[in-house]
């Protein structure tokens, strides 16, 4: 039931996207839902070229979760345009919290609160460098940030380069990514029974998966390669990488290279994602770089067994051999080894499933991210000041709020002390 009042403060989502976006469109169209129950309305803000077809997905997703999505077309860097939009959106709307996901709305927001008083929050959901271009914009994002209220980060390793960027302490948290494991929820077995002991593995191929933007962070390269490897050693699978970028034609090119045609699917970019996760056996995550992807929760909650590479804020999520299978960057032998043990025991498949189902549910719940988020605007907005501190044991600290709207507990990593 929307609770939202006409006098609850505005929170602007601003995010600069080309195409259909990515991973953090997850978390910005879906927390206006969440918010709703926690006393915030909430818009997003896309900066996006006047010509994209991709724009039209987004515009669905938001629609499909019930969030109000502006469009503010951007010619380019020298499209003055963009801000005179922005500051006239905040003021027309009395936008209380400006949230940026990335270096432009980051900037963006120091500009617009000349113009219109507000306080300023940013996610960072991780830096990667994929065009010649990428590090003069993250040496933008790393000053910017030290001057905004909060500074929230998917990852802990996200959170050290903030530190070290300059934030202090006291405005930089780590909140990780989190899933609506209501909607993520399985709802078949896949069609080449897995799950079933059976059907001997060798009599029917594996469905093996992997979803990102087709770049080279993303290691698709690595996962082609490690195919391959797999099928000289007569393992039969089959993988399926959903997905589209620059480097589409390169691993195009890649596959029949390694005379995996028949092996290797590039399906491009999936209307659903649940139906993706549903077919499959196993989910292979080869990033180079990464914060804390939301593929990787999303299969997990979907109870596919994963194999990730143990970068960044991913060894928290895995615990090797417990409820996934960790692998090292870069490894063509390690990944296809993690693959092979998987294909050959089900019964493994199974556990690790299992595991991961639970881990999202008890760890990663996307209501109990949005608490901890509405919690933290309470306390920029000086909403709900906090009374007191408590310190029950061990190291965690329980932030009470004067209002009973929302109480949040944070562990040590959440406060970044």
């Amino acid at each position: 039931m929307d609770t939202t009042k006409d006098n609850d403060p505005l929170v602007l989502h601003v995010r600069s996207v080309t195409g259909f976006g990515g991973g953090p469109e997850k978390t910005i169209l879906n927390s206006p839902r969440f918010l709703r129950g926690l006393g915030y309305r909430c818009a997003c803000a896309y900066m996006h070229p006047p010509v994209d077809k991709g724009f039209k997905l987004l515009q669905q997703r938001a629609a499909d979760a019930n969030a109000e999505l502006i469009s503010v077309s951007d010619r380019g860097a020298w499209d003055w345009r963009v801000l005179t939009r922005l500051i006239q959106t905040c003021r027309r709307r009395r936008v209380a919290i400006w949230h940026g996901h990335d270096y432009k709305s980051n900037a963006f927001g120091l500009i617009v609160r000349r113009f219109w008083p507000m306080k300023l929050v940013t996610t960072l959901h991780g830096w990667v460098e994929h065009t010649r271009r990428t590090p003069l914009y993250y040496r933008i994002d790393r000053s910017c940030i030290t001057r905004y209220d909060e500074v929230l980060c998917v990852s802990e390793d996200l959170h050290e380069s903030a530190l070290q960027c300059g934030v202090m302490p006291e405005r930089c948290r780590v909140i990780h990514n989190a899933i609506d494991t209501e909607i993520y929820t399985r709802s078949t077995r896949p069609a080449t029974s897995a799950w079933v002991a059976s059907t001997p593995d060798s009599l029917r191929p594996i469905s093996l998966g992997a979803m990102g933007r087709l770049s080279n962070e993303k290691g698709f390269d690595l996962l082609i390669r490690a195919v391959a490897e797999l099928k000289a050693q007569g393992l039969k699978c089959h993988l399926k990488i959903a997905g589209d970028g620059p480097l589409l034609s390169e691993l195009t090119d890649l596959v029949r290279e390694m005379q995996c045609e028949m092996e290797i699917e590039l399906i491009g970019q999936v209307a659903d994602n649940k139906a993706f996760f549903d077919s499959l056996d196993i989910f292979v995550l080869s990033s180079r770089r990464e914060g804390l992807p939301n593929v990787l929760l999303e299969a997990m909650a979907m109870e596919v067994p994963v194999v990730a590479t143990g970068i960044a804020g991913i060894p928290r999520l895995i615990q090797s051999g417990a409820n996934g299978i960790l692998v090292p960057p870069d490894s063509v032998e390690e990944l296809a080894g993690a693959m092979q043990k998987l294909m050959k025991e089900p019964e493994l498949r199974k556990k690790l499933a299992d595991a991961g189902r639970a881990t999202i549910e008890h760890d990663y719940s996307f209501q109990r991210r949005m608490e901890r988020v509405a919690a933290i605007y309470d306390q920029v907005l000086d909403r709900s000041p906090i009374r007191s501190l408590i310190v029950p044991s061990g190291d965690r600290i329980q932030l009470v709020p004067a209002s009973d709207r929302v109480q949040t507990v944070f562990s040590s990593e959440h406060t970044g002390k």
